[in-house]
């Protein structure tokens, strides 16, 4: 091992550890990889941004755009509205429609878009049919995940590795190639979440616990002591706040420094701001309570938010959200928005810091109140996602009469690049220019949509793999690993790297994972004289593979509203991992042969 493969390899391990932490942005981590190699000279200079003009780069961008357009003249929300309409009102039958729907949209667009598109959906159908939405919206997440091998542009990781196969004299992915798998796997993926996995997620709420919409999901919230209140002077059990309004006092800030416990003997003072925890319907219950105000109404109160245009709704932080990684205080949240945050459930944990104060993560649910036209104004934003419908808000309406446009735009593009009359980067940017020019979508709007951070991420982590390739990195560990476990089949090398794939897509970005096991895999096949092509589909597939973790972001955005655990998704994603696995090495050595 040369000394430039050990600091790669250091510099991969730091990677690692810290996409595993979460403390910091994905795309700010692939951003310090990418200059760390340019400083310390493991990639040449000419080579160091070459990730950002790629096809791939270029290919995922025109897709975002394209798949922007298509919900901006609503053809998502068409969709799903037909199925509605098709279904009827047996929630079984709506279930399974909904989950096919959301896999046929997901294999042509984004599929945290196509979940965001169905969680009000499934809320209205766990409300119908009494019982937890919990059961419901796992199935809808991992529906979304499983058409990711039907397309080639099913999702970005598949153009990574198509991008990536090229780099090593290989014909790019087909645009339908990995329907052969992928179409068994969603198949048998949907039947299982229907008749096996949905049974296996627990049952946290009784059905007469779930309130008007949301009502029953916890919020972290402060209410304010005010001046002249009769709980000023009482100590925190004598003043009885959880038996009367069902709320967890869990600190308490006084001269906006000083933070005591939440003893029962702590004495209350006007002015003392308390952090509470509790329901939507529980928090509101401070408003008609003498002597306390909810924080937000007291900093922000408006006389004009109090009249009938005034409405509450909840929010889910999607990706692309400016909040993510900040506060709602250095994001200046209500002065931007015109909106008041009168909670934050953080995907189910307790949170023992001032709300203004507390990072906002990817999937958080925000209760917000203020006037309808700024919350339909937020919500078409598309950083974040309106939780079910409000009374008579009036929504960003959805350019309907270029909906037909779209879709022949955007069919037209596959087709060009299907029959090979040119490029896939040239076909989806071709699209790109014609939404533009037909007016289905403006170039702001579309540069609003376009999630910048997983460019960012997909170009530097591109470096990587130019740098595995540049010293050596990857030809050394092929060179290892078929030493140790070369004689054991080629059956079991594609095991092997399937099992890595998964396990590494679970910290880190699907997108990310394959670019560190594609130059190994590559490389490891050359070197066992075997056929690399099945070792790239089979990453490709495995990518796809995040049902053991809510870390995927169609995951994350019903891990806080379904009330989950950490280990719920381990324990339905086990064996949707195992069947995924199982029908993988059945069908990708048979039709990609291996020699």
């Amino acid at each position: 091992m040369t000394f430039e493969i050990a600091l790669l390899f250091s510099i991969v391990v730091t990677a690692l550890v810290l996409f595993w932490w979460d403390r910091f942005s994905p795309d700010i981590i692939a951003l310090g990889v990418l200059l760390s190699l340019a400083l310390t000279g493991l990639v040449p200079a000419d080579k160091t941004f070459a990730g950002f003009g790629s096809d791939t780069v270029i290919m995922i961008l025109g897709l975002l755009i394209l798949t922007a357009a298509l919900q901006r003249t609503g053809i998502a929300d068409l969709a799903g509205r037909a199925v509605l309409l098709r279904a009827g009102d047996n929630p079984n039958r709506l279930l399974m429609a909904v989950m096919i729907t959301t896999a046929s949209l997901s294999a042509f667009m984004s599929n945290t878009a196509a979940t965001a598109l169905f969680v009000p959906v499934v809320f209205g159908i766990a409300r119908k049919s009494g019982i937890s939405p919990g059961r419901l919206l796992m199935p809808l997440a991992f529906s979304s995940i499983l058409s990711s091998s039907v397309t080639v542009i099913s999702t970005s990781t598949n153009l990574v590795v198509s991008g990536m196969m090229t780099r090593y004299g290989m014909p790019p992915i087909g645009m339908f190639e990995l329907a052969a798998v992928g179409v068994p796997i969603s198949i048998v993926g949907l039947l299982y979440m229907y008749f096996i996995g949905r049974r296996m997620i627990p049952e946290r709420a009784a059905p007469d616990e779930q309130g008007e919409e949301f009502a029953a999901r916890p919020y972290l919230s402060e209410i304010v002591i005010q001046p002249g209140s009769n709980l000023d002077g009482k100590t925190l059990e004598e003043a009885r706040i959880g038996q009367t309004l069902g709320l967890t006092v869990i600190r308490i800030i006084r001269d906006k420094n000083a933070r005591l416990q939440a003893h029962a003997r702590t004495v209350l003072k006007a002015g003392d701001v308390l952090l509470v925890q509790g329901s939507q319907e529980d928090i509101l219950k401070v408003k008609d309570t003498g002597g306390m105000e909810i924080k937000a109404d007291v900093k922000l109160s408006d006389p004009e938010l109090l009249d009938s245009e005034s409405a509450l709704a909840e929010a889910i932080v999607l990706p692309g959200s400016s909040l993510i990684g900040r506060t709602l205080k250095n994001q200046r949240f209500s002065e931007r928005y015109d909106l008041q945050v009168l909670g934050i459930n953080q995907r189910g944990v307790n949170v023992v810091q001032k709300m203004s104060l507390t990072p906002i993560k990817l999937g958080d649910v925000l209760l917000l109140q203020g006037r309808r036209e700024r919350i339909a104004a937020l919500g078409g934003e598309r950083a974040f996602h309106i939780l079910g419908p409000l009374d008579s808000m009036e929504e960003v309406r959805p350019r309907r009469q270029r909906a037909v446009l779209a879709v022949s735009i955007f069919v037209g593009a596959i087709v060009l690049a299907a029959f090979n009359v040119t490029s896939l980067p040239v076909a989806v940017m071709l699209g790109t220019l014609l939404v533009f020019a037909t007016g289905c979508i403006t170039p702001e709007e579309a540069y609003g949509a376009v999630e910048w951070k997983a460019i960012i991420l997909i170009g530097s982590m591109l470096t990587l793999g130019a740098a595995m390739d540049h010293t050596g990195a990857a030809a050394y560990l092929a060179g290892q690993i078929v030493a140790l476990v070369g004689g054991a089949g080629p059956l079991w090398l594609l095991s092997g790297f399937f099992v890595l794939t998964v396990l590494l897509t679970q910290p880190m970005s699907n997108q990310a994972a394959a670019i560190v096991v594609i130059p190994i895999a590559i490389q490891t096949a050359l070197l066992a004289g075997l056929n690399p092509r099945p070792f790239a589909i089979m990453i490709a597939v495995a990518a796809s593979c995040s049902y053991l973790t809510p870390l995927e972001p169609s995951c994350l955005m019903v891990y806080g509203p379904g009330r989950y655990r950490f280990a719920d998704f381990v324990k339905v994603g086990s064996l949707l991992t195992v069947l995924i696995y199982l029908i993988a090495i059945t069908l990708v050595p048979w039709v990609w042969p291996l020699r």
